[in-house]
């Protein structure tokens, strides 16, 4: 049984490592629970963001790595069981010249542009905390949006808080700032998604992680890439 499964360059959930081949803590979750399901043959496809749902949906791969679940994209594909939840944060030059600390002090201020990659659920995030379209500057893919910021083109790239850490711990010009959230604001959930019609892959992944997230096992691997309890007990 072979799977193909697409993956991004967004470390340290998953990228192109050493001879070419993926690695990451997406990258190790899918490796374990294919193999756990009888799977012989994986073989990873590096996309964009912007294909990973219309090329899993076109048949031209099997799986996606996890990213954020919403509506929009439940009508596209379908995500498995939850597998981290995460928190926003932001890149900034150092120094954090804008005074950035959430959307809403982008928002109250009108001169902060905030970068984001193209497709990623940070959009409606900015603008229902008041961030102005036009000051929303979209990126294909992650190394971009941080040449922008380095270039001072925007003023802060809007992510994971957990992925931010890895951006800022090779640039010693930027730094992750958290997003403060208020006490009643929710932590977005990411899974693995498929073509709608590949019910028997879907649920036997569900199946494999369901019994798996969680496990002994499971925390000591994520957490080799900066991913504890925080992420993992949200959605176990």
């Amino acid at each position: 049984m072979k799977v193909r499964v697409a993956y991004i360059e967004e470390p340290p959930f998953y990228r192109t490592g050493p001879n070419n081949a993926p690695v990451g803590s997406d990258i190790e979750l899918a490796e374990v629970t294919l193999r756990a399901i009888g799977v012989s043959e994986i073989e990873y496809v590096l996309t964009t963001f912007g294909e990973l749902l219309p090329g899993v949906r076109d048949g031209r791969w099997d799986m996606n790595v996890p990213i954020f679940i919403s509506k929009e994209r439940e009508e596209i594909v379908t995500f498995s069981v939850p597998v981290w939840a995460l928190a926003d944060g932001f890149v900034v030059r150092r120094g954090n010249p804008k005074a950035v600390t959430s959307y809403e002090s982008i928002a109250a201020r009108s001169d902060a542009i905030l970068g984001i990659v193209s497709g990623t659920v940070q959009k409606d995030t900015a603008l229902n905390a008041g961030v102005t379209a036009k000051r929303i500057v979209k990126f294909q893919s992650q190394h971009e949006a941080i040449t922008a910021l380095l270039a001072g083109k925007i003023d802060a790239y809007s992510a994971t808080a957990v992925g931010n850490r890895e951006i800022v711990a090779t640039n010693r010009e930027l730094e992750a700032v958290g997003n403060e959230v208020s006490s009643n604001g929710s932590v977005p959930v990411g899974a693995f998604s498929f073509n709608k019609n590949n019910h028997t892959l879907i649920n036997a992944v569900n199946d494999q992680l369901r019994k798996y997230l969680g496990s002994e096992d499971h925390r000591a691997r994520m957490a080799k890439y900066g991913i504890t309890k925080t992420e993992i007990d949200g959605v176990v």
